[in-house]
């Protein structure tokens, strides 16, 4: 169950990739594939920390149940390109699983994709918004066709966080190591969102 991160990102192909990057306005391929990875990472870290006790779970499993069955994973360039309506708005309101996961860091969240990816806040932004209703699809395809209850949700987003922490720790001194990954949770608690304000302060300050 650890493929889930492959999962999300095998839906990206090179053609996909082209599809959002001429979507959200930028020019090069490669800054919108780096600021996708990071959006996973970020966003898939904070769904695990969030379903690592028993009422965060069981409401992220509701809300799979729910809203994001999967199968907006079945035309994924129909639902990047604005042709595939769904018939649940919930599922495709990226805005509103944003504001859900990560409240109000999300304009934090958006800073440090831009510094590290190259892509303007505009840009970031739009982007994350379009990957999320597919993050979590293939989070609920994942739950669908595993048979997972709530609990069963929990430990397999509990191993992927467990992953992240040592991906980042094999990392460390790495010079070609993305910025995001450099910094994200410092202090080891598994939450990454806590830890934005302090890496921005930390890259502004270098800056000046």
């Amino acid at each position: 169950m650890a493929d889930i991160m492959d999962l999300i990102k095998g839906q990206l192909s090179d053609g996909l990739m082209d599809q959002l990057t001429q979507q959200i306005g930028a020019s090069d391929r490669q800054q919108t594939a780096k600021a996708t990875n990071g959006i996973v990472e970020v966003l898939m870290g904070q769904l695990a920390k969030n379903a690592q006790n028993k009422d965060g779970a069981s409401a992220l499993a509701n809300a799979l149940d729910r809203d994001h069955d999967g199968s907006i994973l079945d035309d994924v360039a129909g639902y990047l390109g604005g042709q595939r309506q769904a018939q649940n708005n919930r599922m495709t309101n990226g805005a509103g699983i944003l504001k859900h996961i990560l409240g109000g860091s999300q304009g934090g969240v958006v800073d440090m994709i831009s510094q590290m990816s190259g892509l303007q806040k505009g840009q970031s932004g739009n982007l994350m918004a379009m990957l999320a209703p597919l993050i979590l699809g293939s989070l609920g395809k994942a739950k669908r066709d595993n048979g997972l209850d709530a609990g069963g949700l929990g430990n397999v987003l509990g191993s992927i966080l467990s992953g992240q922490r040592q991906q980042r720790q094999q990392r460390r001194g790495n010079p070609a190591m993305d910025l995001l990954s450099n910094f994200l949770d410092k202090d080891g608690d598994g939450n990454v969102i806590d830890d934005v304000a302090g890496m921005l302060g930390n890259l502004f300050k270098k800056k000046r």
